[in-house]
């Protein structure tokens, strides 16, 4: 009784806002009605290896779309949150730049939904990492901060520095496909201090954006040099060619 009078005097003072936009809402950590119709979340049929969208009706069957097929992905199933545009866009850009640390919750919890088909038993949950510099100049990686939530919220192991970039290789904005990989390869290693705890396990990586999946791709490489027995892979948001 006392507590949700505490609660009630909270919600006075400080009444829940959108996360996106500040108008008030009804929960914490929520969106409204204009910001959620505006925030494409991803649902029904989508392709089983990176998670993008596909036209049709969800019947069972795991499919591919045009890019997986024509590039095998060397992890086993992937999956993301949300379409990487309009107020979905606008989110990652403010957690990744703007220090919008109190997207995290939120985000978990869009990712949790998503990660259903990719989780086994006993898995451990890694983030995609930044380089020591990067890392040193936006002062937190934000992959690390899904990563955590989302392990928390899935009552499974969490690991920050399962995997490590020892080489600074620039940005890939404008790059081609081709190019993406190219430049990702043997970008990202094992931490040879943490390789025993993906021995002969499952990993499910996670990062804020898939693009092309080159550094999902050197970052599954690496589960596997350590010995790991199965990669998923994660997104809050995933590029879509036609989105």
């Amino acid at each position: 009784m006392v507590k949700e009078k505490i609660q009630t005097a909270i919600r006075l003072v400080f009444p829940a806002r959108c996360i996106s936009c500040g108008d008030l809402v009804e929960s914490d950590f929520g969106l409204c009605g204009p910001c959620w119709r505006d925030t494409p979340m991803i649902g029904g049929l989508v392709c089983d290896s990176c998670g993008v969208p596909l036209p049709g009706p969800y019947d069972g069957q795991a499919v591919e779309c045009d890019d997986c097929m024509q590039t095998p992905r060397p992890w086993g199933q992937g999956r993301a949150a949300l379409i990487y545009k309009d107020n979905a866009r606008r989110l990652v850009l403010g957690l990744k730049h703007g220090d919008r640390q109190d997207l995290v919750s939120p985000a978990a919890k869009w990712l949790a939904l998503a990660a259903k088909p990719l989780l086994r038993p006993n898995m451990i949950v890694a983030p995609i990492p930044l380089h020591r510099l990067r890392l040193l100049r936006r002062r937190y990686n934000q992959a690390a901060l899904l990563a955590q939530a989302l392990a928390r919220h899935l009552n499974l192991d969490f690991c920050p520095d399962l995997l490590v970039r020892p080489h600074q290789r620039g940005s890939m904005d404008g790059l081609t496909q081709e190019e993406r990989f190219e430049k990702m390869e043997n970008a990202i290693r094992p931490h040879t201090s943490r390789m025993h705890k993906m021995a002969a396990r499952p990993v499910l990586l996670v990062d804020d954006v898939m693009t092309s999946g080159a550094t999902f791709a050197a970052a599954t490489e690496a589960c596997f040099k350590a010995r790991a027995r199965e990669v998923n892979v994660l997104a809050l948001a995933r590029v879509a060619k036609d989105a």
